[in-house]
């Protein structure tokens, strides 16, 4: 086990370098990625959810009682900023129907696995950012489809109910099955997420390359301002949580996770979701892939920034999960 140790620890602290450097060349020789087929991104993320499931635990969930304000506050910090800031910033550059429509549902999705493992670098509140991802989570399947369709109605065709079940099929059965393992299997299970992060990684680096080769010579073509859009709405995702947190008179800690929470988004959902809900958008693809490579080396800088001051009086807890 020392061993897998050693491998967690070099891919959590190189993970940004691994996903840009498998970016730029499925980018520059598309040939290096064309080979993974695009009706793979559902497995890969299925793999990654179902390894979420079996880190999860019910005193997770059991936050959701003790702390329902604050988990309220972040479910619809999550689901009303980061909608309206993708919605906003897609009129404001004027992106065509299959990028805005890629942008919004960037927006829409939940927070990803990676904001609980920032917000402990961060040093802040780790239990309500896992918290906030677990419910947010489970409340996807309806308020994702619905917001999206909400902001796209008069531009694209947005199909709801293939967006519901496809969450349920590649987020929600995974994760339950995950932790249904973690609860009959105990410490084997323990074991066996030991390799998560490893697994993880790979899984997101694979939907990255998929997305980016196949769409090599379009990204190319537009990317500067794809790049700018998914660069500010991430930044101003981070801000306003920031803003919020402060406006709300909130604990360092707790504003610091918010921050982190609703500024990272489940690109790779967003990735797959793309393919369902907008069959003959392939661009919409697109700002999925691209987030799940900025929002990787902005969540370095951001934990790095965060964990230079914090709370005194409050001491980080180390999070009994090593989530990607």
């Amino acid at each position: 086990m020392k061993t897998m140790d050693k491998i967690n620890s070099l891919i959590s602290k190189y993970m940004a370098v691994l996903i840009i450097a498998a970016a730029a060349l499925a980018l520059f020789l598309p040939a290096s990625g064309t080979w993974i087929d695009t009706g793979w991104i559902n497995y890969l993320l299925m793999v990654v959810m179902l390894g979420m499931g079996l880190t999860l635990d019910i005193k997770d969930f059991a936050l959701i009682f003790t702390r329902p304000k604050d988990i309220l506050l972040g479910c619809a910090a999550q689901f009303t900023l980061m909608p309206l800031l993708a919605f906003g910033l897609s009129k404001a550059f004027s992106l065509d129907p299959a990028l805005t429509a890629g942008v919004i549902l960037v927006g829409t999705c939940p927070g990803g696995t990676a904001s609980n493992v920032i917000t402990y670098l961060s040093k802040g509140d780790v239990a309500l950012s896992v918290g906030m991802t677990s419910v947010n989570t489970l409340l996807a399947p309806l308020l994702t489809p619905a917001i999206t369709y909400l902001l796209l109605r008069t531009s694209v065709k947005v199909d709801v109910w293939g967006m519901f079940l496809s969450i349920i099929k590649v987020v929600i059965v995974p994760i339950a099955v995950g932790f249904i393992l973690n609860r009959l299997l105990g410490k084997r299970a323990k074991q066996a997420a030991k390799a998560l992060p490893a697994v993880s990684v790979t899984a997101i680096t694979l939907i990255v390359m998929c997305v980016v080769s196949h769409n090599s010579e379009k990204i190319l073509s537009t990317g500067a301002l794809v790049f700018a859009v998914v660069i500010l709405h991430n930044l101003l995702g981070y801000l306003c949580g920031f803003g919020l947190g402060k406006l709300l008179r909130l604990e360092l800690k707790k504003v610091k996770a918010l921050s982190v929470e609703i500024g990272m988004q489940n690109s790779g959902l967003a990735s797959s979701l793309a393919v369902t809900a907008f069959p003959d958008l392939a661009m919409a693809t697109v700002p999925g892939a691209i987030f799940s490579v900025w929002h990787n080396i902005s969540g370095a800088i951001l934990g790095s920034i965060f964990s230079r001051f914090g709370d005194s009086e409050n001491e980080q807890t180390k999070p009994d999960k090593e989530e990607l």
